[in-house]
């Protein structure tokens, strides 16, 4: 069966942006590593939003800085509330509207990854 994407493109400005298309019905996110990140006061803040997954997937942040990873979530109910960072010991759940930080340290070089309770959506940061 052939899958037909739709005409509509959509482009999502979240500190970056990150493609969103329908295929079959459905909304799909592009794995484009994505540079959603700031710095305030010498502390780097890489922003994610939580809700039916993670936008974005992938994130690229400094490494070797002091980070915060933020998820705001709005209206969430689903997996993507149960936060874990297993190489971290890190378990939150995250309140259906809101912002939680989640102090990361100073992070080295390599991949930070993460997912729902669940497993069934992943996240990254990238230390560069």
């Amino acid at each position: 069966m052939k899958e037909t994407i739709a005409s509509t493109i959509i482009v999502l400005g979240i500190v970056g942006a990150a493609l969103v298309f329908t295929r079959g019905g459905r909304e799909v996110v592009t794995d484009t590593p994505i540079n959603n990140t700031t710095i305030v006061d010498g502390v780097q803040i890489v922003d994610i939003t939580a809700k039916g997954g993670y936008l974005p997937r992938k994130s690229i942040a400094k490494a070797g800085i002091p980070t915060i990873a933020r998820f705001s979530t709005s209206g969430t109910f689903d997996c993507s509330s149960a936060l874990r960072i297993p190489s971290m010991d890190i378990s939150k759940n995250l309140p259906s509207s809101g912002v939680t930080d989640i102090d990361l340290g100073i992070p080295e070089l390599g991949t930070l990854e993460g997912s729902c309770g669940m497993g069934m959506y992943p996240f990254e940061i990238e230390f560069q």
